[in-house]
Order: C-alpha cells, then sequence, then structure tokens
C-alpha cells in the first residue's frame, strides 16, 4: 500500500471508531422499543436539525449534486432551489404538528402507527398499507446506498466490489443495529457536520485558486458561457417546461420521507422546533450552494475534464487535487458518512415497519419490550441482508432509482401527511384513497415514455393524491359536516 493511500485508510479508520464509539455510548441509552425507534422522544435541537437534513441529502449532495452540474451546468440549479424551499415548507408545516400530534394520539411511534391513530382505524388497513409501502421502497433505497458505499470503498482502495459492499453494511449495521434511534441521530450529526465542513473547504479553496468569483466567471465562460443560463441547457437551447417542472417537483418529497419525519417526532421539545428549522435550513442551503460551485469550479481547474461515470466523482477528484492526503481522506470520509447517514436512518425506518407494525401490531400486542427491542434489532439485520442482495449486482439498480424511491415516499405520504395535520374532516376512507393513488401513479408513470410521461413522476403522483383525498373526503362525509 502506497503512503498516500495509508493515510487515506488512517482518515477512515479514525472516522470509523468515532462512529462506532457513537453507536456504543447509544446502546447504553436504549432500553424500550420506543428509545429503539424515536428515541424515546429526547432529541435534541441540534440533534434534530442536523441528522434531519443529513439522513436527507445522502451521497446525492457530494457525487449527484456536482456531477449533474459539471456535466450541464446551472440548468440543474432548479432542483436544488426546489429542495431548500421544501425543506423549509416541511419544518414550518409539518414538524411541530406532527411532534405535539403523535404524541397526543397514544405516542404513536411511526407513521403507519400515526395514521390508524389519526383516523381511528379499527381495520388497520391504514397501516398494513403505509408499512409495505415503506418496506418495500427502504429495501431498494438501501440497497442503492449500499452499492454507492461499496463503489466508494473500491475506487479509494482497489476492494473487490462485493466485499467493499459488505464493508459498508457492517459499519452501517454496527451502530444502527446496537444503538437504534439515538446512534443513528447522533451518528448522523456528527456526519452532517462532516460534510459540511467538507464541502465548503473544497468550494472554498478551489475558488481561492481560480483567483476568486472572477476567475471562475471568466475560466467557465472560456470552456462553455452556455453553462450559466439557468434555462438552457449546454447547447443553449431551452430546456422546456416539463424539464423545469420535474426539476423543482423534487421539493414536493419532503412531506412524506418517513425517516426525515421521524426526526420531528423525536424532538424532546416542540417549542425548540424553531431552532431545529433555523439550522438545518442555513445547512442544507450552505451546503447546496458549495456543491454547485464544487461543480463550476470542477469544470475549470480539472485537466482532462471528467468522462463517463467518472463525472459524478468530480468532489472526490477535486478534493485530492486541492489536499494533503489525510485531508482527501477525511473529505473521502465525508462522503461515506452521506450514504451512511441515509442508509442507517432507512434502515430503523423499515425495521420499525416489522417491529412496531407488524409484530406488535398483530402478532404479539402484549409482548414485553426487551422482546420488541430485539425484534427491532432482528428486523434491522432482515432488511439489511436482503438489501445486500439486491446490491451485490449494481448493474441491475436503475441509474435513477433514489429518486423513484423519493417520488414513491412523496406521493405515498406526503399528501396524507400534510393534508390530515392540516384538515381536520378528512377521514379514514380519503387517506387509503390518496396512499394508493399516489403510489399506483408513481409506479405505473415510471414506466411511461414520451412526452408528458417525461415529466417526474413525483409531480403527477404527488398532484393525483392530494386530488384524490379532498375528493373522497367530500363525498364520504356525513350530510351537514362542514367542509372544514
Amino acid at each position: 500500500m502506497s503512503e498516500t493511500n495509508g493515510l487515506i485508510v488512517a482518515a477512515f479508520v479514525v472516522y470509523l471508531l468515532v462512529v462506532f464509539a457513537i453507536g456504543a455510548l447509544a446502546f447504553l441509552r436504549t432500553t424500550s422499543l420506543a428509545d429503539y425507534i424515536l428515541g424515546g422522544r429526547k432529541l435534541g435541537k441540534w440533534t434534530t436539525a442536523l441528522s434531519a437534513q443529513a439522513s436527507d441529502m445522502s451521497g446525492w449532495l457530494l457525487l449527484g449534486l456536482p456531477g449533474a452540474v459539471y456535466i450541464s451546468g446551472l440548468d440543474q440549479i432548479w432542483m436544488p432551489i426546489a429542495l431548500a424551499v421544501g425543506a423549509w415548507l416541511n419544518w414550518r408545516l409539518v414538524a411541530r404538528r406532527l411532534r405535539t400530534e403523535t404524541e397526543r394520539l397514544g405516542n404513536a411511534l411511526t407513521i403507519p402507527d400515526f395514521l390508524e391513530a389519526r383516523f381511528a382505524d379499527g381495520s388497520r388497513i391504514l397501516r398494513v398499507v403505509a408499512a409495505l409501502f415503506i418496506l418495500f421502497f427502504f429495501t431498494f433505497y438501501v440497497s442503492s446506498l449500499l452499492a454507492a458505499g461499496g463503489t466508494l470503498f473500491e475506487s479509494a482502495f482497489g476492494m473487490d466490489y462485493r466485499w467493499a459492499v459488505f464493508t459498508g453494511l457492517a459499519a452501517i449495521l454496527f451502530y444502527t443495529l446496537i444503538g437504534g434511534f439515538l446512534a443513528v441521530s447522533w451518528t448522523d450529526a456528527f456526519q452532517a457536520a462532516l460534510m459540511f465542513l467538507a464541502l465548503v473547504a473544497v468550494a472554498l479553496l478551489g475558488l481561492f485558486t481560480l483567483g476568486g468569483i472572477g476567475g471562475l466567471v471568466s475560466g467557465v465562460n472560456e470552456v462553455n458561457p452556455a453553462l450559466w443560463n439557468p434555462l438552457t441547457d449546454t447547447e443553449g437551447q431551452f430546456m422546456g417546461i416539463i424539464a423545469i417542472l420535474s426539476l423543482l417537483g423534487w421539493g414536493l418529497g419532503y412531506f412524506g420521507q418517513p425517516h426525515i419525519l421521524a426526526r420531528f417526532m423525536a424532538i424532546r421539545d416542540p417549542e425548540e422546533l424553531v431552532f431545529s428549522r433555523r439550522v438545518a435550513i442555513g445547512w442544507v442551503s450552505i451546503c447546496l450552494v458549495a456543491a454547485v460551485m464544487v461543480a463550476m469550479i470542477g469544470i475549470v481547474s480539472l485537466e482532462p475534464a471528467l468522462s463517463g461515470d467518472d463525472r459524478e466523482q468530480v468532489f472526490i477528484h477535486l478534493s485530492q487535487a486541492l489536499f494533503h492526503p489525510v485531508i482527501a481522506g477525511v473529505i473521502l470520509a465525508a462522503i461515506l458518512a452521506a450514504v451512511m447517514s441515509t442508509a442507517d436512518s432507512q434502515l430503523l425506518a423499515s425495521s420499525s415497519a416489522v417491529s412496531e407494525d407488524f409484530y406488535k401490531a398483530f402478532l404479539r400486542p402484549n409482548a414485553e419490550q426487551s422482546e420488541l427491542l430485539w425484534v427491532g434489532r432482528g428486523a434491522v439485520v432482515l432488511v439489511a441482508l436482503a438489501a445486500v442482495v439486491v446490491a451485490m449486482d449494481p448493474e441491475s439498480l436503475v441509474l435513477d432509482l433514489v429518486g423513484y424511491a423519493w417520488a414513491g415516499f412523496g406521493a405515498v405520504f406526503g399528501p396524507v401527511i400534510l393534508i390530515s395535520l392540516l384538515w381536520p374532516a378528512m377521514n379514514r376512507l380519503a387517506a387509503g384513497a390518496g396512499m394508493l393513488v399516489g403510489g399506483a401513479t408513481v409506479i405505473i408513470w415510471d414506466r411511461l415514455e414520451g412526452g408528458l410521461f417525461e415529466l417526474y413522476e413525483l409531480v403527477p403522483g404527488f398532484a393525483l393524491a392530494a386530488v384524490a383525498i379532498v375528493l373522497v373526503t367530500l363525498l364520504t362525509r356525513p350530510r351537514g359536516t362542514p367542509h372544514a
């Protein structure tokens, strides 16, 4: 192993040791299923803010977004704008209401649990449908993240891809398995800080080497001035309304992501959500701007220009060119952190669907807390093994799988959660209709091609689910009931 690789490995090892230590500490604080799934609603305001956004952004922030802007320029800017606005609206409209309602409605620990209690669903159909959607989308979502982590280990250390996937899985599984929600949230907060520092450091140093904003502007202009135009492609042609709406549609997904909503439910004091919102939106805004800047700097600085799959590694190549191997190793660890911070949250959300929404709800409603705790841990292992089976064959993964899962959750749960918190008249039948219409639209729309069907499936899925909820509520409400 070269000295450079040795220093990078050392940085990785230090990072993993910190994560493992956090997991071990959380283990001592986890004694019940409520602790394991939701941290006993003891999450602090800083942890809530940073862990929510880290679990949201994933490796997309350091790989996908810089890669997309590097290829196409600022016509991709609509997506980060939509995500920043969507995140703010989620904190503003959903966070406090969901935290208050889930505690009031029998201390609901999961989204299916909340929906069953909110609509007094004695049939338990809402719980089953919601839990099945969670397991379906998260299993494939986690597999794509494991594949991304495996690719990182493979490219950084020359590991065999399959062993690299197992290495990433082992790291995530260790602290998620033993520490549950607290371990996931604490590590996500640490990983958010690491991601933030890495992005800002690469952006600022890269900008400095180009002589500031003026140097960046002139450098990009020499390559292709069309890259600055947010309304045109690299050839200077208008990108089209459908393309812009598709990018803006990503912001709708926030309202339905179970791993993000869980952070709102877990904060110890709803009053602290105002502070958490400000921290979270500040973090995400700075990180998104830095990620776009990294891509534009890469367009000017990287010679020869990246091509093929390497174009999504602009952040990696730029960090290695700008920094000492030790710092570069820390920055590579930040990419792993981005992947892990989403995968761990999703594993835990999938686990809660098994332990709380199936095992406790249907098989053992009177089970002891210690039994439920170990069922939750076992569910983490089962979901992880299912995900790793898919991740073993990276060729079988659709490139935009993350976007597909984001659309699925956004359409299935987004309108249901948002409208249920804002409109007391909404009923059980409307909730079921909203989930089914949203999920079916995403699944069907994704398989259609051409014209309007090029629109990102989240947009029609969210819109049709919302329409279904309103119509069913109005059509099934008792006579004489007010509209609001």
